[in-house]
C-alpha cells in the first residue's frame, strides 16, 4: 500500500466536506494541501475525477439551458486557458509559487467579501478575458475559482443559479484541465488509480459536509476557511520562491 494514500484519503475527505458545507473549495483545499507533498501537476491529476463527479451534480439544475446560453463564450474561453496555462503546472518551479499567489487571492477576496455588481454591457465585455483567465490560472496551478467565483458572483444570478453556474465553470475547468494533464504527459496509469479512489473519500466528505452545514455558523466557518487558505497560500508561495 503506497504509504501516503491514507493522507491524500483525508485529504479529499477535508476537501469534499468543505465543499459540502459552502459549495466549492474541492480544488483549492485538496490541490493545497497535497502540494505540501507532492508536485502540484500531480495533485492536479488526483483532482481530475473526483472534481468531475462532484461538480456533474451540482451543475444539473432548472437553470441548466439558460446558464449555459449565457455563458458559453466564458466557459469555451477557460479552455485554450487551461492548455496554455499547463505548461506552467508542468514544470513544476513555478507552480508553487503561482498556487500559493492563487490561494492568498481566493483567501483575501473571501475574507473581505466585497459586495459589487456588474451590469449587462459590462458583463458581456468581460465574459472572454474573465474564460481565459480562469483557464490560465486552472492550468498554472490546479485551482479555478480565480476570477471565476468573483466574476460570476458579481453579476446578480440567484442563490441556485450562482451554485450552477460555479458548477458549470469548475466542470468545464476541470475537464480542461485533464485535457491539459494528458497533453503535458504527466498523467499515469497510477496517478489515474489515485484520483478514482480518491473520489469515495471526497463524495464521503461532501455528504458529511452537506449535513454539518445547518450546524456550523456559515459566516465564521467562511472566516477560518479563508484565514486557513490564507496561511496556507503564504507558505506554499514562500517555499516556491525559497
Amino acid at each position: 500500500m503506497d504509504p501516503i494514500a491514507p493522507t491524500v484519503a483525508l485529504v479529499f475527505l477535508l476537501a469534499g466536506a468543505v465543499k459540502g458545507v459552502i459549495g466549492l473549495g474541492l480544488p483549492t483545499v485538496s490541490i493545497g494541501l497535497l502540494a505540501l507533498f507532492m508536485p502540484p501537476a500531480e495533485a492536479a491529476t488526483l483532482l481530475i475525477l473526483p472534481g468531475v463527479l462532484t461538480n456533474v451534480a451540482q451543475s444539473l439544475g432548472p437553470h441548466l439551458r439558460p446558464l449555459l446560453r449565457r455563458f458559453a463564450p466564458m466557459l469555451l474561453a477557460v479552455v485554450p486557458g487551461t492548455v496554455a496555462g499547463s505548461y506552467v503546472i508542468a514544470a513544476g518551479a513555478a507552480a508553487l509559487p503561482a498556487l500559493g499567489a492563487a490561494l492568498l487571492a481566493y483567501a483575501a477576496w473571501g475574507l473581505a467579501t466585497p459586495q459589487f455588481r456588474l451590469p449587462l454591457r459590462a458583463e458581456r465585455l468581460t465574459a472572454l478575458p474573465s474564460g481565459l483567465a480562469c483557464g490560465l490560472m486552472t492550468g498554472a496551478t490546479g485551482v479555478s475559482v480565480i476570477p471565476a467565483g468573483p466574476w460570476l458572483a458579481a453579476l446578480g444570478l440567484a442563490r441556485e443559479e450562482l451554485v450552477q453556474a460555479l458548477g458549470l465553470t469548475f466542470l468545464t475547468s476541470t475537464l480542461a484541465l485533464a485535457l491539459a494533464l494528458a497533453w503535458q504527459g504527466v498523467a499515469s496509469p497510477g496517478l489515474a488509480l489515485g484520483s478514482a479512489l480518491a473520489v469515495i473519500p471526497a463524495l464521503a466528505g461532501q455528504r458529511l459536509g452537506s449535513l454539518l452545514r445547518h450546524r456550523i455558523p456559515p459566516l465564521l466557518f467562511r472566516r477560518i476557511f479563508f484565514a486557513a487558505l490564507l496561511l496556507l497560500g503564504a507558505q506554499l508561495a514562500w517555499r516556491g520562491l525559497g
